[in-house]
């Protein structure tokens, strides 16, 4: 016998369940087969009440969601669901997609979002390759850009060799204090100087 299990899920515990409830009972699931979860809506967050629906969930039956972004916070994470309830042979209504993996044109519409799914994380990956590559082959550095040009760090340190205060070298120089005492300490120990 094959059961009709609805799902809900809002994103933190101030939000309210009653509208996504309301709109499974309209679709025919019993009070007792439905599954919630109201949570953080941090992607890959452990949701109870989705794990429980999907060990609970056999061949045949069917899952109804109000729209399918209740599955999960990432493309990634809903085609997993879609794909894993796929696999084994329960379907899914997301109502107001208007997908049913139980037609054709529901699964045909499953099969293109997981297709595209998996296309942008091939794409995501393509790119951080790209850019990865690009930075090696610039070769560009892996701090900030220096707050003051190589004769300027050494004008700051002739005039602090003259006894004027680094607080107001630095202040007349635009860096922090800190930033006046680190050139400083790389100039004098490039000169050899204690």
């Amino acid at each position: 016998m094959t059961t009709i299990l609805g799902y809900a899920r809002v994103s933190t515990a101030g939000q309210d369940l009653d509208a996504q409830l309301a709109a499974l009972t309209a679709e025919g699931v019993e009070s007792g087969h439905v599954f919630t979860d109201k949570l953080s809506g941090a992607v890959n967050t452990v949701r109870p009440g989705l794990v429980a629906l999907l060990h609970y969930a056999r061949e045949g039956d069917t899952v109804v969601v109000t729209a399918i972004d209740r599955l999960g916070r990432s493309v990634a994470e809903v085609t997993r669901t879609i794909a894993d309830l796929g696999e084994r042979r329960i379907l899914l209504r997301a109502l107001r997609e208007g997908v049913d993996t139980g037609t054709p044109t529901g699964r045909a519409v499953a099969t293109i979002m997981a297709t595209l799914a998996e296309l942008e994380l091939e794409l995501g990956r393509e790119r951080r390759a790209a850019s990865r590559d690009s930075r090696r082959t610039r070769q560009l550095p892996a701090t900030k850009p220096a707050k003051l040009t190589p004769e300027r760090q050494e004008q700051l340190r002739r005039l602090a060799g003259t006894g004027e205060p680094v607080h107001e070298l630095a202040q007349a120089f635009g860096v922090s204090r800190a930033t006046a005492y680190r050139y400083l300490a790389k100039l004098s120990s490039k000169s050899g100087v204690a």
